[in-house]
């Protein structure tokens, strides 16, 4: 296949065109996704700011997570206590437990909370899930606003909760989590303020994340590489 370009000629083979077109192609959404990626640690950035705000947010049952990540808050009412879950696999100072999260009922919301109370340890016998207990007295908590616990690779099945109480579950899903309760569920986790007590090993720290240039920059590489190829796919392919 020939083709001419400014009284240049070009000869081409399917088989180069249909290449060049398939790397391109990955080269562009590779540097668009860096794009995207860019913006969305802008916006964590910008929800990691939100914690210096000292203002006590007032939590609401059309609360929304994006817009009120790592806020302080202040709730009343009580926990209930005969219902928790322990969230398998939590990792601190490389030593392997749970998270303790603990149903919170608020005064006039209908509507259940989940108060992350720290990491506890794993007993060397998994069968004997740690002493959890705590009262159902009323009470006021402070914390912070937060997504659940995420893990790298999830599991079929690994958002299912054992039976009984305390209830081990490896992946929080809010809905499952719900319908175990009988009773509906915000969701996200308030993760209950070191000066609290009733608590466990808290040491609630924002995530480190890349800077957005870092990803502007990895997207103006991709870029220049789908436009370095560009110039030496028309280059080899020059009819001389």
């Amino acid at each position: 296949m020939k083709l001419t370009i400014a009284k240049t000629q070009f000869q081409l083979s399917p088989f180069s065109i249909s290449l060049y077109l398939v790397l391109l192609v990955c080269l562009i959404s590779l540097g668009f996704w860096q794009l995207d990626r860019a913006e969305q640690k802008e916006e964590l950035i910008n929800q990691q700011q939100l914690s210096f705000d000292k203002t006590v947010l007032n939590l609401t049952p059309t609360t929304d997570l994006k817009q009120v990540r790592y806020r302080k808050i202040k709730i009343s009412g009580h926990y209930v206590s005969d219902k928790q879950y322990l969230i398998d696999n939590q990792i601190v100072n490389g030593r392997v437990g749970y998270f303790v999260m603990t149903p919170f009922k608020m005064d006039k919301i209908n509507k259940l909370v989940l108060v992350n109370r720290g990491w506890v340890e794993l007993n060397k016998d998994r069968r004997i899930l740690p002493e959890i207990t705590i009262d159902n007295v009323k009470r006021t908590i402070t914390g912070r606003i937060n997504h659940f616990p995420v893990v790298g690779i999830r599991l079929a099945g690994a958002e299912i909760p054992t039976k009984g109480w305390p209830s081990v579950v490896q992946v929080v899903d809010s809905g499952g989590l719900s319908e175990k309760l009988g009773f509906p569920l915000f969701p996200f986790q308030v993760e209950l303020d070191k000066t609290m007590n009733d608590g466990y090993s808290r040491d609630w720290k924002k995530k480190s994340i890349m800077p957005p240039e870092k990803h502007i920059a990895y997207a103006v590489q991709w870029f220049g590489l789908a436009l370095t190829l560009t110039v030496l796919f028309f280059g080899f392919s020059k009819k001389k």
